[in-house]
């Protein structure tokens, strides 16, 4: 057994840690990035002008601001406000904050990519606004949104590892900190094994998802391979 592959084994425990911390933080940030996405995507298609306005203005800030510098203002900016949080959250909400405006400018442009006519269908038949995106947009848009928001959630799977910078013991910071034991302890740097091990596991999550949203929308593109069709109002 090679040295490297030794000290993975010796060292399961932390990156089991390391790697709980990282799912768990994944699985927070995809969920709050979906609600937020969904949500303010939907308002960005909206009647009302000021609505709109409020949503792009939300969305432009944390998508210019690099996400980095999203969650060391919400780490160190927190305490100012008499509202200090500890890392994990922190990065949590940073990571929401960012995945949820770019969640929301991919559900927008699913939405626009419907036929104008089913909307004005919709209407016509008198259905309410919330049906309309419930049984006319939403299904419909699903389709064009799905291959971004996989990539979106494959980015925020990847930048959990910046938790690392303010103290998360997620995956990566577990596995500097089998690097820097083991340069102290032995004077050995492992690096190469180590980060490699740590990119080979990255990439078989990210490859999963990527792998199962193409499943999906396989799925999805032979539901829809007929046309849809308005539904009956007298059954609404």
């Amino acid at each position: 057994m090679s040295y490297g592959l030794a000290l993975i084994v010796e060292n399961a425990p932390l990156l089991l840690i390391g790697l709980r911390a990282t799912l768990l933080l994944a699985a927070v940030t995809l969920l709050s990035s979906t609600i937020l996405g969904v949500v303010l995507g939907t308002l960005a298609t909206a009647k009302s002008r000021w609505v709109r306005v409020l949503v792009a203005l939300y969305v432009e800030t944390f998508r210019d601001i690099p996400l980095i510098v999203t969650i060391f203002t919400i780490f160190f900016g927190a305490p100012f406000l008499g509202v200090p949080l500890e890392p994990f959250p922190a990065v949590a909400l940073g990571l929401s904050l960012w995945g949820g405006a770019n969640g929301a400018e991919i559900v927008r442009g699913g939405i626009n990519a419907v036929p104008k006519g089913q909307r004005e269908a919709a209407t016509a038949l008198g259905l309410r606004v919330w049906k309309i995106y419930l049984l006319i947009l939403w299904p419909q848009a699903l389709r064009a949104v799905l291959p971004a928001f996989t990539g979106l959630l494959a980015l925020i799977i990847q930048s959990t590892s910046l938790g690392a910078l303010v103290g998360v013991t997620e995956f990566l910071k577990a596995g500097g900190l089998i690097i820097e034991r083991s340069t102290v302890m032995q004077g050995i740097n492992p690096a190469f094994e180590i980060y490699g091990f740590v990119l080979l596991v990255y990439f078989s999550i990210c490859s999963v998802l990527t792998w199962a949203s193409r499943r999906l929308e396989r799925r999805l593109g032979r539901a829809s391979a007929t046309t849809i069709r308005a539904p009956d109002a007298s059954r609404l």
